[in-house]
């Protein structure tokens, strides 16, 4: 057992010895990008320039993998002026299928009202387009921000070159010829290029992030919820349309995870790891991500709401571990805000081979608890248990069993359980008993 815990503990010591170093990275490469956008903010004061980025920088440090980051522009703009116009027709209803079809808006315009608003600044040709409505004089188009973005970025960085604010080499805006949605930067690090995807934001204090009545906050502290929703974000969709972003709400629950005691967020670096080692196909980009890994690790904060499921390294995550497996054989992980969104649709992975992957290293972690420098290619190690794989297909014929006393049972599986609280073991054996007698009538 000891030996078991020691290469665990190794192996995740070699992961958190990079944080460090990478969090010094982001900082010198961040450093750069704000000397750009404060020049953009200089020649064009509608775009601003957020000193706040933690949050960016925690998430970077965790990921071991990616050298991406999303840096958002926040536009300066009384945004509770706006109308939030909801979009019609085929546009809209693909945009809800993608984004949830409940709470979660799908693609909207963003409209400047014909009267009593402080929004001149973004009535001007080169950000707004002009349509007739009883309502508004037109809408704020983010095709044309994005332009004018873009255009200023570039002349920025041509400003900074010529008064030697940053070096030859340090700047690369070669990739903003890509027509995309965000504005990637490739910045020097010092040791490798890292990508900033610049995206301008909106960010409004109304029509914030409501819960369902009958959401249960539990493995967060009280209103943790309710305190990282209080603005809707919107970004960029479609030349004409935004749409509703959740990624700060994300990463400030990943921050509060932060501030909670065990092993959570080193169960998601290790997890993280692994799925680059060997979970990830070389040159193959459909697979999991790290914000899949992310939403995994905030339902299993819920799910496994008491302390003493992440006091043991091996435990933790495992508790990742189960929710994943369960997510792959469903084919369909929920977003932690909007559950009725699931993050699988559309990738494209191979969602069966990735189970066999993780169900592999679930079974024996010790033969992946090394990192993999010679290039040689994972091997499955196991037959799939098609019992065992049936078993996670029930939470998808029964809500009831996307729960925490179903996920115990899984972990009961994985000897992985060791918990004290009676409530819970009597929960967990239950479902084992019910589960076992739908087994038995089946057969």
């Amino acid at each position: 057992m000891a030996a078991k815990v020691s290469q665990w503990q190794s192996y995740l010591q070699v992961i958190k010895s990079r944080e460090g170093q990478r969090m010094e990275y982001f900082q010198k490469a961040e450093n750069i990008l704000l000397i750009v956008l404060e020049r953009v903010n200089a020649m064009d004061p509608r775009f601003i320039v957020d000193y706040s980025r933690n949050l960016e920088a925690l998430e970077f440090a965790l990921c071991a993998t990616e050298d991406e980051v999303t840096m958002e522009v926040p536009l300066c703009m009384d945004a509770d002026a706006l109308l939030v116009q909801e979009c019609s027709g085929e546009q809209s209803d693909s945009e809800k299928v993608t984004h949830g079809n409940y709470q979660m808006p799908g693609s909207c315009y963003l409209g400047v009202p014909k009267e009593g608003n402080q929004l001149e600044k973004w009535t001007k040709e080169d950000v707004f387009s002009m349509v007739g409505s009883t309502e508004s004089s037109g809408h704020i188009v983010p095709g044309k921000i994005l332009q004018l973005l873009k255009d200023l970025i570039v002349a920025a960085i041509v400003y900074c070159k010529r008064q030697f604010l940053i070096k030859p080499g340090e700047i690369s805006a070669e990739r903003l010829k890509e027509d995309d949605m965000q504005l990637p930067l490739l910045i020097s690090s010092g040791w490798k290029m890292i990508c900033f995807n610049i995206v301008p934001v909106v960010r409004r204090k109304q029509n914030a992030l409501k819960f369902n009545n009958n959401w249960r906050e539990r493995g967060f502290p009280q209103g943790s919820l309710w305190k990282v929703t209080q603005e809707a974000d919107y970004i960029p969709a479609s030349y004409y349309h935004w749409r509703y972003s959740t990624s700060r709400p994300i990463l400030k629950l990943l921050q509060i995870i932060s501030t909670l005691k065990g092993y959570c967020l080193d169960s998601l670096c290790l997890l993280d790891q692994v799925n680059h080692e060997y979970w990830t196909e070389k040159g193959n980009n459909k697979g999991l991500t790290f914000h899949h890994l992310k939403m995994v690790l905030l339902w299993a904060t819920h799910f496994f709401s008491s302390p003493e499921d992440w006091v043991n390294l091996e435990g933790s995550v495992y508790r990742l571990l189960v929710i994943l497996l369960c997510c792959l054989v469903i084919n369909r992980l929920p977003h932690f805000l909007y559950p009725e969104q699931n993050l699988f649709h559309g990738e494209g992975a191979d969602l069966s081979s990735l189970y066999a992957k993780v169900e592999s290293f679930a079974n024996n972690p010790k033969y992946f608890l090394k990192f993999n420098f010679s290039g040689t290619e994972y091997k499955t190690l196991h037959q799939i248990d098609n019992a065992f794989k049936a078993l996670l297909h029930l939470p998808a014929e029964d809500k009831a069993y996307w729960d925490t006393a179903f996920f115990d049972m899984l972990l009961n599986k994985f000897q992985m359980y060791e918990i004290t609280d009676t409530q819970r073991v009597s929960a967990m054996s239950n479902i084992l008993s019910k589960t076992k007698k739908m087994v038995t009538n089946r057969s």
